[in-house]
């Protein structure tokens, strides 16, 4: 690997908006369906650079709460095929010690891709060697209102004073209040929003934009987002004197 740490900067956790599966699709006159086929394989790729590269924690964008708006056809075949790549790379993803963990209103997700997901959740559960983040049926806003909502039925029990709320014990009520934030944010396809992706925890991550279409993002792409990270003076607000 041609990146060198500095002391103290080591990337743990990469978040990834993973965009352009549709344009891939319709690049090639295929339908949109088989663009998400074509991400699966992305998605094994970086699994493995994430371990190659020393990170901990990948968190991935599958599903946001405005996905739903897109047609049944198409949701459907993106539940499938997300219950399917799960089911079909368990044992690998077992074998190499990765934890994979949920993040977001998954209790509408429909029964037999939850069961999947949730037998993963379940096998993997004890392992330490790294950590998938499936952000699935995920909206950073949903995410602080649900926090929000849970602080104020503690509030109205007697449990929790509202003076008491504070930036650390707020953030105690998100959805993985044990992981740390992303230190480097990856969007693919050329767009550059977050998309009402983990509003709270990408406050003073790094963002790195890419035109590369998911399905064709690899190892030169990975690499360039990670460099582009340790080239830049992360002072957090601060200046140095």
């Amino acid at each position: 690997m041609a990146v060198s740490a500095e002391k103290n900067r080591k990337i743990r956790h990469v978040a990834i908006i993973m965009d352009g599966n549709g344009r891939w699709a319709t690049k090639r006159n295929l339908e949109k369906l088989e663009g998400h086929k074509a991400g699966e394989k992305a998605v094994r790729r970086v699994v493995d650079l994430a371990e190659e590269f020393g990170v901990e924690y990948l968190t991935l964008y599958a599903f946001s709460t405005e996905n739903w708006r897109r047609s049944p056809k198409e949701v459907m075949g993106l539940m499938n095929l997300l219950g399917d790549s799960i089911e079909r790379n368990l044992d690998e993803l077992h074998e190499k010690g990765i934890r994979i963990r949920l993040m977001g209103r998954v209790e509408r997700i429909p029964s037999h891709t939850r069961r999947k997901l949730d037998h993963a959740v379940a096998v993997t559960a004890a392992n330490t060697k790294g950590n998938l983040i499936i952000a699935l049926n995920y909206g950073g806003r949903a995410e602080i209102a649900d926090a929000a909502a849970k602080i104020a039925e503690l509030a109205v029990a007697g449990k929790i004073k509202p003076s008491s709320i504070t930036e650390d014990s707020f953030s105690q009520y998100l959805y993985a209040p044990d992981i740390p934030d992303p230190d480097l944010l990856i969007r693919t396809s050329g767009e550059y929003r977050l998309s009402n992706f983990l509003l709270w925890q990408l406050s003073y991550s790094e963002l790195h934009f890419t035109d590369t279409l998911w399905p064709d993002f690899g190892r030169e792409d990975f690499q360039k987002a990670i460099e582009s990270f340790y080239n830049r003076d992360r002072r957090f607000g601060g200046r140095k004197c």
